[in-house]
């Protein structure tokens, strides 16, 4: 599993909290960490102690928006078969890896819904460290994607476009797959589009996208909107990916991978 985060560590301990709580354990947890302060790598290392399994900083300097290069770095020191990516502002259901490895299928890509949690819930749950509303509470919007419903959950299907209700905050691919089209395509910095880039690609190489509803249930804890100066730019990316029907981007996670196997080698 792999969680993005930069520089809020009261959001990233309620979320490394419900994934310490999990009824079924993850392989691994990877902090894909976009240059936070040190305030964020204290917390990680506090949390590796007690932690269930590994649990693994991953860090690059702060030199403006880069998920997309933190991500594939993260990517490359992974070692499950499969990656569940959240982001670090998600609190997820107890259920949370058990429904994500029931919903696992070969040639399928993995995209999860979230239902929001408003400012003052958002204060609440940071306060106690943990997902103290439910779908009815009251300041919580798309509440449906907060029922867990698993008998349901085979009857919807959702969105195949892979341009349609794109959420890179909880994602879930077969790691070879992310391997075939390079991961995350780095020319896009700033904030936008690049994880519709990656689901552009992955339905290039004939990579199906399943929806995943009453199931992995997640919750998106409130902030500030991001700037979005960079959409512009980004999105012409995307459009010559689509244009081109581009499988593979130049620069990937293939950068990252004979370090990361160096690093395990080396223990």
């Amino acid at each position: 599993m792999i969680v993005a985060t930069y520089n809020w560590p009261e959001a990233l301990a309620a979320v490394l909290r419900a994934l310490r709580e999990q009824d079924e354990a993850p392989l691994e947890v990877l902090i894909a960490d976009d240059g936070s302060r040190d305030d964020t790598r204290d917390l990680v290392e506090r949390e590796a102690r007690r932690f269930p399994v590994p649990l693994r900083h991953i860090w690059h300097d702060d030199t403006g928006f880069r998920l997309a290069a933190i991500r594939n770095k993260a990517i490359a020191a992974s070692q499950g078969d499969y990656v569940v990516q959240l982001d670090g502002d998600i609190l997820v259901h107890s259920a949370f890896v058990r429904d994500h490895r029931m919903s696992a299928r070969r040639g399928w890509w993995v995209q999860g819904s979230r239902a929001m949690i408003g400012e003052a819930q958002t204060r609440r749950c940071l306060a106690a460290e943990r997902l103290v509303v439910g779908p009815f509470s009251t300041g919580i919007h798309n509440r449906i994607n907060g029922v867990r419903w698993p008998a349901l959950s085979r009857f919807v299907r959702g969105a195949s476009d892979p341009q349609v209700r794109i959420r890179g905050c909880h994602m879930a691919f077969w790691r070879d797959d992310l391997l075939r089209v390079n991961g995350y395509n780095e020319e896009l910095e700033g904030w936008g589009r690049e994880d519709n880039e990656l689901a552009a690609r992955l339905f290039n190489a004939g990579i199906r996208r399943r929806n995943v509803k009453f199931r992995a249930v997640a919750w998106h804890l409130y902030h500030a909107e991001r700037s979005q100066a960079s959409v512009g730019r980004n999105q012409g990316i995307l459009e010559q990916t689509r244009r081109d029907r581009l499988v593979r981007c130049t620069r990937g996670v293939d950068q990252y991978i004979d370090a990361a196997i160096d690093s395990e080698r080396r223990g």
